[in-house]
């Protein structure tokens, strides 16, 4: 992953403070260095900061590295789930925790750079509660390229979205869009939920291009046959939920 160009912020961009959420399962190959990194990238945009972790019940060796990172620093915050929960309770849990009065997340796995942070708080404010990233271009395998944009389609198709990449987990809100929403998707279908319940309050949402990279570590745990089949449902259920039951 290189390095993106340098973005720097003037006293009156800097946040009061920010939790930098990131959700982890079996990513023991990239959430050090993110964690490290995020605590750089931190400094620059905010006057204090925490860094939050939910690991989803990891079997590869995360989570004894994550409890380590939480030992030497004291802003570094685990949180460990009992069990596997999924990507949706996961993200839930996490934008729960954040204790500041701004929050960003992506994912653990590495395919996004934290170090890109800056370009989001530079478009956060008053009049934008909420600044959601969308891919450059996406760096990964042709089938995974083809999903993705069927999955993108089809959200929008449904729900009516009007963000340009609503599958982008790179996002910073004020804390307070957060505190209304109930999440409840349990998987992938989160980040539609999440996005949907957001532009149905009539918040103002920035867009950001952001890089996406190639995964360096480990695989996919959203893009195979059994998860695919259980967003479809989540889908429909998420469907009827905010179309036909809460009306």
């Amino acid at each position: 992953m290189s390095a993106p160009p340098e973005s720097t912020l003037d006293q009156q961009q800097r946040l009061p403070g920010i939790s930098i959420c990131f959700p982890c399962l079996n990513d023991l190959g990239t959430i050090g260095t993110l964690v490290l990194l995020a605590g750089k990238v931190a400094q620059q945009v905010a006057e204090d900061y925490e860094i939050v972790i939910v690991d989803d019940e990891s079997v590869d060796g995360s989570r004894e590295l994550l409890g380590e990172l939480a030992a030497d620093d004291p802003r570094v915050r685990v949180l460990f789930n009992e069990r596997n929960q999924g990507y949706g309770r996961t993200i839930a849990r996490l934008l729960s925790e954040a204790r500041m009065p701004y929050v960003f997340y992506t994912d653990g796995d590495g395919q996004y750079d934290v170090r890109e942070l800056p370009l989001l708080v530079q478009r956060i404010g008053p009049d934008t509660p909420v600044v959601n990233g969308y891919k450059i271009t996406r760096s990964d395998p042709w089938f995974r390229i083809l999903l993705g944009r069927v999955y993108h389609y089809t959200a929008k198709l449904m729900f009516g979205l009007r963000v340009r990449d609503v599958d982008c987990d790179f996002r910073l809100f004020q804390r307070r869009t957060l505190e209304s929403l109930d999440l409840t998707c349990n998987g992938g279908a989160v980040c539609v939920e999440l996005v949907k319940k957001i532009e149905r309050q009539g918040l103002a949402i920035a867009e950001v291009p952001v890089h996406h990279y190639f995964r360096t570590y480990g695989k996919s745990q959203f893009f195979n046959l059994g998860r695919i089949t259980r967003v479809i449902r989540e889908f429909a259920t998420l469907w009827w939920t905010l179309y036909v039951r809460d009306r």
